[in-house]
């Protein structure tokens, strides 16, 4: 048999000739669907193990199958297996490789499936597998975000908005507002879990099958909730795929918007942080440097990923149901998106892990630009009975005279601020500090040490409740 006629044995009786060499190279996407060997592999032994269970097959022939199953995927992960782009794909290839192991009873494998649904099952459970590893990446990053957030409940740094000085916060509180941020790309990753949670095999093309197949006794041996109720959908579906790259894209915005910081942070015009040498690298001529490269190249990655998301949304935006080939452009998309992400968060566990706090040079910037000068305006408000509106003008007032003497707010003499406003007493000096500042701020979700420390309490006290429940599904 000419290769030509191998390769055509896929399509049945209806092409005479082969394709050309251009329709192969386009056609095949063995080259990077391969990774879903051991998906495809574990839903057809659920498959072979079904039909058997039902009488559709024999249990020779599902034992026979099961063992060349076994076989191949050891073929496969010792690395000598030999994958034939003519053969298109991983399915052909496994159902190729079965058929020279055990002869005919490997043709009885694909009953009552097609490729179609046996494709949307493979990418389906590998999608969840990824999501499973993502959402322990992320409770990684958010537990040694917590420490660090713990460590530094009561360290002052200057809180901005525009990029410019507005208010002391404490660093601890800051770096908790990555762990919401991150929190919540992690309750997008178990939601995106619960919405794929819907075995697609037994659509088979587009509209079910008329071999009495057992569809919960495959979902369950896949570890799925339950089958998916329309077989049309089943086949055209691609939202979990979509679900991924929208998390995924969230998510690397928040560590891009991090890495951002940390550049920032890490300059010898802030001096807030130092990385270690593990996440830096110097240059090449100017001996003095140490670039934060981790931290950039977290922040360039992100428009990776973003354009995944755009490219498989673009893919689908007009496909009529069912399935289409255009489909197959799904998975190169996410395979990409989920090994940068991976790695951009494993790059980010590490780099705040053990980067190095200058608290004095946080301290020092705490206090610049009449950070205090919210402090002030409330006391007003609080203690002197002025109307906000009015309480900000002379709040105004004062940092004029403070920017005019070159000192800060809680370094003006009494009288001078009694002269811009007569009810100011000694005692607003006790909130004019960055320390006292910082302390005050003892709302629900505010930046007080006491605060940040009972958030940090809150959130270790979430991540074993998920885990339990995670380890009971």
């Amino acid at each position: 048999m000419s290769d030509k006629t191998a390769s055509n044995r896929m399509w049945g009786g209806r092409f005479a000739a082969g394709p050309s060499a251009v329709m192969e190279a386009i056609n095949a996407s063995i080259g990077f669907d391969r990774k879903l060997y051991a998906q495809d592999i574990r839903g057809s032994l659920a498959h072979a193990a079904m039909l058997a269970e039902t009488g559709i097959i024999t249990a020779e022939d599902a034992a026979r199958i099961a063992d060349g199953l076994k076989a191949i995927l050891a073929e496969i992960e010792a690395g000598d297996f030999v994958f034939e782009p003519r053969l298109e794909d991983i399915h052909m290839n496994v159902e190729a490789r079965l058929a020279a192991l055990i002869g005919p009873a490997a043709g009885r494998l694909h009953t009552a499936r097609s490729r179609n649904d046996q494709v949307a099952l493979d990418f389906r459970m590998w999608v969840r597998d990824e999501l499973q590893r993502t959402a322990g990446a992320l409770r990684g990053l958010i537990e040694v975000f917590l420490a660090r957030a713990e460590e530094h409940a009561a360290t002052v740094m200057p809180g901005f908005t525009h990029l410019q000085s507005a208010q002391p916060v404490t660093f601890g509180h800051h770096l908790m507002a990555y762990v919401e941020m991150f929190g919540r790309d992690l309750s997008r990753v178990e939601a995106a879990l619960e919405r794929l949670d819907e075995c697609p095999l037994g659509a088979a093309a587009l509209a079910g099958t008329g071999f009495a197949i057992d569809r919960h006794r495959t979902a369950a041996a896949l570890g799925f909730r339950e089958p998916t109720r329309n077989s049309i959908d089943t086949v055209s579906d691609r939202d979990f795929a979509l679900d991924f790259l929208s998390a995924a894209s969230i998510c690397a915005t928040h560590l891009s918007r991090l890495a951002e910081e940390i550049v920032v942070w890490s300059t010898p015009q802030f001096g807030f942080v130092r990385l270690s040498d593990a996440f830096s690298t110097g240059s090449s001529i100017m001996p003095q440097k140490k670039n934060p490269d981790a931290a950039e190249l977290i922040r360039a990655k992100t428009g990776r990923v973003n354009g995944h998301l755009v490219a498989l949304l673009t893919v689908m935006k007009g496909l009529p149901l069912a399935y289409s080939k255009d489909m197959q452009e799904d998975k190169e998309a996410v395979f990409d998106a989920a090994e940068t992400l991976d790695l951009m968060l494993a790059a980010m566990t590490g780099m705040v892990g053990d980067l190095t706090v200058d608290k004095a040079a946080m301290k020092r910037a705490a206090g610049a630009g009449f950070a205090t000068a919210t402090d002030l305006a409330d006391w007003l408000v609080r203690e002197a009975g002025l109307p906000f509106r009015e309480a900000h003008h002379v709040t105004g007032r004062a940092v004029a005279l403070a920017e005019e003497r070159g000192r800060p707010l809680d370094r003006l003499a009494l009288a001078d601020l009694q002269a811009i406003h007569p009810a100011i007493t000694d005692d607003v000096f006790s909130v004019l500090s960055v320390a006292s500042s910082v302390r005050s701020r003892t709302s629900y979700g505010g930046t007080a040490p006491s605060e940040v420390r009972r958030q940090i309490r809150g959130w270790r006290k979430r991540l074993k409740r998920d885990a339990r429940r995670a380890k009971g599904r």
